[in-house]
């Protein structure tokens, strides 16, 4: 980088000062499962570098990710944004940088970045394409000091050219796998953002989620994921899905974590100033991490919509975690709505019924064009260059071992300029607002809270947020693990983040998965090597 050629020589001295003093502490700082708190805590007592923090996840991606598939790419210039790091720590003699300094973050790769990592969704035909430059939200992560170490995996242009693909799925990365339960699915599209820190391959990452895309590879992966509020979080710079209902959000440990990414990367961008300009009044002075308090649930009123969402057997052990869930929200002196029903919910929550998959299509192909067209070099330059590239490219690895059918069926609409589509809008508008935010007026709620990451289909098509913690693992389903969903009206961020740093904070669910296959306990080694 220009910034680090310049300052080359004065870098060196500043961290050969930093070595001399870290050769002189000594410290038993562990790095895996460690927050941002205690990363930063141990940069601050010099028991850590930042080069240090990037190396140890550099070795684990190089150890892990021939399994896991959940890295698609590592940036170059990483162990140099480290150093730089380091220097401007030493150069603060000791003040506050901010939360996220020096901290590493991997990004899903949809998500624009100015620099040698390339931007794909996880094709081909994307491969060796320059973005003009930083997406909005990498923008605002560089000015907070974090440092981009990556791209993560995903389904494949999220999760948009064909259901009959597996979940967690690229023709770039391959298969993830669910570090907990290598045979289960780490659902998507975000997954290998969910895999890298679930895996400890990274601090924190970054998702985006159109329909389910953190919330789903959250759950199932054991990790905290919050969809904001669309517009809370710019989506410039980011290879759209349906820019309706499309936002960017954190994937991380802990409900803490994830909220100090949420502060760095929230407000407003002139790229995307429809969305972001309508989301600004919901941004509270001080940002998030003010809500962080470990008693947020007391005295909230949390609905409980059993229908279609506890689909598990009663005498399941996660039916009896739940209930014992509920009792502890109880005991927190917050007040429990049961058996509540959605208007409508067998409509909204198939999104082939509702509408909402028929303009997500018709959205997808005119956004993805206007994408395209903006790339400063190309091989593809619209959805149907990228559909003849995938035919014409068979011999690319893997390319062609899953049908394209929604980049096809996208390709034959017409865009978001039709009667039939303006007309599926007001009425996706109308199930949202006949069904979810009557009921939450209706019992004066501050949340819904169910298992899993079914309810997203109820946040989806309002836009509204959402935040998975995890809550269990499944005895019936190999130790699967399952989160719980606390999905609240547009804007109302502060309210779930109180009840979910309070639930975190009461149950302390989340363990780290122990990277063991399902059936024995062979060594990471002998399983790589079986791979």
């Amino acid at each position: 980088m220009e910034s680090h050629h310049r300052n080359f020589f004065i870098n060196l001295l500043l961290i050969l000062i930093l070595s001399f003093f870290m050769s002189t502490t000594t410290g038993s700082f562990s790095i895996r499962e460690a927050s941002i708190r205690d990363i930063q805590q141990a940069l601050l007592e010099n028991e850590l570098t930042s080069r240090q923090l990037v190396e140890f996840y550099l070795h684990e991606i190089q150890t892990l990710n021939p399994l896991l598939r959940a890295v698609i790419e590592v940036n170059p210039d990483a162990l140099d944004l480290a150093d730089e790091a380091d220097s401007e720590r030493i150069i603060a003699k000791g003040s506050q940088l901010g939360e996220l300094h020096g901290i590493p973050i991997l990004l899903k790769d949809t998500i624009g970045t100015k620099d040698k990592l390339n931007t794909t969704s996880g094709s081909y035909a994307l491969l060796g394409s320059v973005v003009p430059r930083d997406a909005g939200v990498v923008e605002k992560l560089r000015k907070s000091g974090a440092l981009i170490l990556g791209k993560t995996s995903l389904s494949e242009w999220a999760y948009m050219r064909s259901f009959h693909s597996p979940k967690g799925w690229s023709a770039r990365a391959g298969q993830g796998k669910n570090p907990y339960v290598l045979s289960g699915t780490p659902c998507g599209s975000s997954s290998g953002s969910a895999i890298s820190v679930a895996a400890n391959l990274v601090t924190v990452s970054l998702g985006a989620e159109t329909h389910g895309s953190i919330l789903c590879p959250s759950s199932h992966n054991s990790v905290v994921g919050i969809k904001p509020t669309v517009g809370l979080t710019s989506r410039a710079g980011v290879i759209p899905v349906a820019p309706r209902q499309d936002t960017i959000g954190p994937i991380c440990r802990t409900v803490s974590d994830a909220v100090y990414v949420l502060d760095a990367i929230l407000g407003f961008d002139q790229l995307d100033a429809e969305a972001t300009k309508a989301a600004e009044k919901y941004i509270p002075d001080g940002g998030y991490k003010q809500f962080l308090k470990k008693d947020g649930l007391a005295g909230k009123r949390i609905g409980i919509v059993r229908h279609p969402f506890f689909s598990f057997p009663h005498e399941s052990n996660i039916s009896q975690v739940f209930e014992g869930h509920f009792d502890t929200i109880r005991n927190s002196s917050a007040v429990l709505v049961d058996n509540l029903e959605i208007e409508h919910i067998d409509i909204i929550t198939n999104p082939g019924h509702s509408g909402e998959l028929t303009v997500m299509k018709a959205e997808f192909k005119q956004s993805l064009n206007i994408y395209l067209k903006e790339l400063i070099t190309s091989p593809v330059r619209s959805l149907a260059n990228v559909i003849a590239f995938n035919q014409n490219h068979k011999d690319l690895e893997k390319v062609d071992k899953f049908p394209q059918d929604m980049l096809v069926a996208a390709e034959n609409t017409h865009g978001m300029d039709g009667e039939k589509e303006k007309a599926i809008v007001e009425h996706l508008e109308r199930l949202s607002r006949d069904g979810f935010e009557k009921l939450m007026s209706e019992n004066k709620l501050d949340t819904i809270v169910t298992p899993g990451s079914d309810f997203a289909a109820v946040l989806a098509i309002g836009g509204y947020p959402g935040i998975s913690v995890p809550a269990a693992y499944d005895e019936d389903n190999d130790g699967m693990p399952v989160g719980i969903c606390f999905g609240g009206l547009r804007g109302t961020e502060p309210k779930l983040i109180e009840i979910a740093y309070g639930f975190e904070q009461a149950t302390l669910i989340r363990r780290p998965p122990s990277l063991k296959s399902e059936d024995d306990n062979r060594s990471i080694t002998q399983l790589l090597a079986s791979q």
